[in-house]
């Protein structure tokens, strides 16, 4: 079954909708250069961080080309998982796996396939995602699953799927991708930074379905 994780959530509200539709992970984010109704401040992330329940994978979602900030960040939320954005070396992400007690996921350009293969050995999991120039996610643009699902089939690491991902097209992009997981922000919102708890639920459940077969 496909794992779902829900990011940008901003406030305990939107923690427990998330937790209550099935979500497997949530997304914090944080200290990012980029103008974002989703960002939030490192005491609130770790607030929230400490108030998922057990079984609910926290991921502190963060976009920096220094592996020492990264890691004190990471030692003040206190997150699960480590998502990193942005230019980061592979040694420099080797580092960051050595110095912080969370798993580590760098998020690639689906429009790059080497950017994938180079951090394979190092990256706990890859998220593929549509990118902007920044190098930032959250752009609300889907990319091409085909090419993507051919990328995955040769990584060691497991891949998240994210990049314009709806309730209404996650169901396909499970079934194009075979993800290990998918990941959404603005495509479960009722406004920026704010999720919409019919279309967080309708999102997860057509994501888990997604690859059940009926049996007559």
């Amino acid at each position: 079954m496909t794992r779902v994780k829900v990011c940008g959530i901003t406030s305990r509200e939107d923690l427990d909708l998330a937790v209550e539709a099935g979500t497997d992970a949530v997304g914090l984010l944080v200290d990012v250069p980029v103008d974002s109704p989703r960002e939030i401040d490192p005491r609130l992330a770790a607030d929230l961080a400490d108030a998922a329940p057990p079984f609910v994978t926290t991921v502190l979602v963060t976009m920096s080309d220094a592996p020492d900030c990264a890691a004190d960040l990471a030692r003040a939320v206190e997150p699960d998982a480590i998502q990193v954005h942005g230019e980061m070396t592979v040694g420099d992400l080797a580092y960051l796996q050595s110095n912080v007690d969370a798993h580590v996921i760098k998020a690639v350009d689906a429009a790059d396939p080497g950017a994938a293969r180079r951090y394979d050995e190092v990256a706990d999991a890859l998220l593929v995602d549509s990118v902007d120039d920044d190098g930032a996610g959250g752009t609300g643009r889907t990319h091409d699953w085909e090419r993507t699902a051919s990328v995955a089939a040769d990584l060691d690491s497991p891949v998240v799927l994210a990049g314009g991902l709806t309730p209404e097209n996650v169901g396909d992009a499970v079934r194009a991708v075979e993800p290990f997981a998918v990941d959404v922000a603005s495509g479960v919102e009722s406004s920026g930074g704010r999720k919409d708890p019919e279309a967080v639920a309708a999102f997860v459940d057509d994501a888990k379905c997604a690859l059940e077969t009926s049996t007559p």
